[in-house]
């Protein structure tokens, strides 16, 4: 990002993680900034890459009918071509909500969002039961979610 964050830059970034609705002027007097001062760390983060989006974050429950479930991948041939197009599928389906490239035994961990058992089934279908280059998977329904975030911390204490 260039310069390094400050204290204000830490509080600034863990407010907006946490909810990027708020005004300017709600920013600024969390941290004791003007709102034209506020806008212009934002602009710098957005410039810099460091704040890549913001988002609506819809609450699963009032959606209704929305399951989750966690799928562990293992590949048959693990090249780079092969990694790449299990990828590109990935990220072209809606229900995936989550991705994650592993070490060990798994090559993958995905979150998957559906609307049921049988809609979960079918995703998993066209993701694994289609591809010829998928070992093994192991999918697991979520039955409470404990604790969901996006934050990544600024500073470690």
């Amino acid at each position: 990002m260039g310069a390094p964050l400050d204290d204000v830059d830490h509080r600034l970034l863990a407010l907006v993680q946490e909810d990027a609705a708020r005004t300017l002027h709600e920013l600024g007097e969390a941290v004791g900034l003007s709102p034209s001062a506020v806008q212009r760390r934002l602009s710098r983060y957005r410039e810099s890459g460091l704040l890549q989006r913001q988002i609506a974050v819809l609450d699963p429950d009032v959606v209704g009918q929305t399951m989750f479930a966690l799928v562990l991948v293992a590949l048959e041939r693990e090249s780079v071509e092969h990694h790449r197009r299990f990828t590109e599928r990935v990220r072209g389906l809606p229900e995936v909500q989550q991705c994650y490239s592993l070490a060990g035994k798994w090559d993958y961990a995905l979150l998957l969002v559906a609307s049921g058992i049988a809609h979960c089934r079918e995703v998993a279908a066209q993701l694994f039961l289609s591809d010829d280059n998928v070992r093994r998977y192991d999918t697991m329904p979520v039955f409470d979610v404990v604790k969901r975030g996006l934050e990544v911390p600024t500073r470690w204490t």
